[in-house]
């Protein structure tokens, strides 16, 4: 009797990586997050140095043998100390002295320069400062080198005494709550796994790193970055984009690699403006044919796998200039991922003027009638989601709003690629079929968004029409309705955006990157992967964000994570079978 055999199964393929170096980040990614002209101190070749020098000096101390001879007898005091009951409330006695003391300098420093706000709280300190000196506990300490290398000591060798000093501080002074934010920290943790990884001259160094935490065959798409127009420096002559990019065909080229290593084109119309090398085409009923250009050279002679995007960077998915490439990736089913989340590597630059509306979305105004949206954020870190909101995409996949587009069009070429015949009349050739992935699938943060609206409307959606979900054009009557444009952009979770999205057309995917080092995602993970779900499913995509999540989790560990967190088939459906469809390996 003849057995059967069972198939191979399947490659992994990671559809989120970077491999990127630090010769590729601008140099001034604090601004913005730091006054002038302090972010220049923050520069990042200057911290790139300082991080080099100081591994080379540790690595010559740390195996020097009066190094190790110093720290076995330090290890032998400190635990003499903390088996030894006296010395050990004697040390925390010290400590709290030294952390009472520091939080009074800065305290007397910050009053120099702004008035304590008056509150119970601050009675109570003062208060306190006269107990403490009448007991002799709080000293005058006169000598500001003094003062300076306390501060110093606590603040950065005491993590408690430091969050408790910040805390108090923080209700005294409301400036403190500036110290630090969020995103703040964020970029200090993207400065660190820049330097990291700085430590690679070359991609190639960095890819190895990767694939060696994946079993043999793992496949990765790759996702470079062109950081030239944010506004956040010039960037070094190692950094150029296409030396960068030139990198990854020779990576594509390399045996060990050819067959599973799926590089994207990083696209940024800015770039298509200033080089007219960078993009030639001709077309004929409504096909795009790229001509001898960058894009060609990239995709159809290094066979690149896609295009990368990230509007956050200061410009919109649908400007002028990017029509055409999209035209050219839906003729040919090739995949385009876009920065979806809110991030720390955004435009640095002021907001320009036609910024303060959208383009293409309007809003009721009084008196009736209808005028364009208006986008209020100030804040570079504010204003980068109107470029990266997800119904930016709309405006390409739903025919009346890129009819609108090419309406506006000022190249005539863009009006004949797409049969363009006035405003009421449907488009000879649309892009309702592009094949369009959200990168980190919005956000952990929108995720928990869409679980915490019970009493919104459009967070219902998925569940009162799981086939479909919000209804973005048109009212219960079926008619068209711009306003509800605006509804949905100011008051829907991403997570239901996308969801409907990925519903209503047949080439829209998102992937799970730097969310996935997040285990409180993975109900609603599951809940999407359900097999009721049968659209959602097939088009969820596996992806870590490698190196940018580093600071939560390594990849082995995300991978892990994952394959605990989902059973057999939900994580071979998103890491093995949907990849394939998304790249056209299928």
């Amino acid at each position: 009797m003849e057995t059967k055999t069972k198939p191979p199964r399947l490659p992994i393929i990671n559809c989120h990586t970077h491999i990127f170096t630090g010769d590729h980040v601008p140099p001034h990614l604090a601004r913005s997050f730091v006054w002038w002209p302090f972010y220049y101190i923050l520069s990042l070749p200057l911290i790139l140095w300082g991080v080099k020098t100081w591994n080379r000096v540790k690595d010559a101390i740390q195996f020097s043998p009066t190094y190790r001879a110093a720290k076995r007898m330090w290890y032998k005091f400190t635990i003499w100390v903390k088996r030894t009951w006296l010395l050990n409330i004697l040390q925390w006695a010290i400590a709290a002295l030294a952390i009472i003391h520091v939080f009074y300098i800065l305290y007397d420093w910050a009053s120099l320069v702004f008035e304590p706000e008056a509150s119970v709280i601050n009675d109570w300190i003062l208060a306190l400062r006269e107990r403490l000196e009448e007991w002799n506990i709080l000293f005058d300490i006169g000598s500001l080198f003094l003062k300076l290398a306390l501060v110093v000591a606590v603040m950065v060798f005491f993590k408690s005494g430091r969050n408790f000093i910040l805390f108090i501080l923080k209700r005294v002074w409301g400036f403190f709550q500036l110290l630090p934010g969020k995103l703040t920290t964020e970029l200090i943790e993207r400065y660190i796994l820049l330097c990291r990884y700085s430590l690679y001259k070359h991609q190639h160094r960095v890819m190895a790193g990767l694939k060696a935490q994946y079993p043999p065959g793992t496949g990765f798409v790759v996702l470079p970055m062109d950081m030239n127009y944010m506004k956040a420096g010039k960037l070094s002559a190692d950094g150029g984009f296409y030396k960068q990019m030139q990198e990854l065909a020779d990576i594509k080229k390399d045996k060990n690699y050819r067959d599973t290593f799926f590089p994207f084109v990083f696209i940024d119309p800015r770039r298509i403006r200033e080089d007219e090398a960078f993009l030639k085409y001709s077309f004929r009923d409504g096909q795009v044919n790229l001509e001898d250009c960058f894009i060609k050279e990239y995709m159809e002679g290094h066979r690149f796998s896609g295009f990368k995007i990230y509007p956050a960077l200061g410009y919109y998915p649908f400007e002028e200039e990017l029509l055409p490439l999209w035209k050219y990736a839906a003729d040919r089913g090739l995949p385009i991922t876009t920065h979806c989340i809110r991030g720390t590597i955004f435009y640095r630059g002021r907001k320009k003027r036609e910024w303060d509306v959208h383009p293409v979305f309007e809003e009721p105004i009084a008196g009736g009638g209808y005028a364009p949206l208006l986008l209020p954020e100030r804040k570079n870190e504010e204003f980068q989601l109107n470029f990266t909101h997800p119904m930016n995409y709309l405006c390409l996949l739903e025919e009346p709003l890129l009819r609108k587009l090419v309406g506006q069009a000022r190249d005539e070429r863009i009006r004949g690629l797409f049969g363009y015949n006035g405003p009421e009349a449907p488009l000879g050739h649309n892009l309702n079929r592009l094949k369009v992935c959200f990168a980190h699938f919005g956000g952990d943060d929108q995720w928990k968004r869409y679980l915490e609206l019970d009493r919104y409307n459009y967070s219902l959606q998925l569940i009162r029409n799981p086939d479909r979900g919000i209804n973005f054009l048109y009212n219960r009557q079926g008619e068209y309705s711009p306003g509800k444009l605006e509804q949905v952009w100011k008051y829907a979770d991403w997570y239901s955006i996308i969801c409907s999205m990925m519903l209503q057309f047949p080439n829209v995917y998102s992937d799970i990157s730097y969310i996935l080092y997040d285990e409180e995602i993975f109900p609603l993970l599951k809940q999407t992967l359900q097999k009721s779900n049968a659209k959602l499913r097939r088009r969820v995509l596996y992806g870590t964000d490698f190196y940018v999540v580093r600071n939560h989790k390594s990849d082995k560990e995300i991978m892990t994570d994952t394959v605990a967190g989902l059973d057999e088939e939900e994580f071979n459906l998103i890491a093995r079978a949907n990849p394939r469809e998304f790249l056209g390996l299928a």
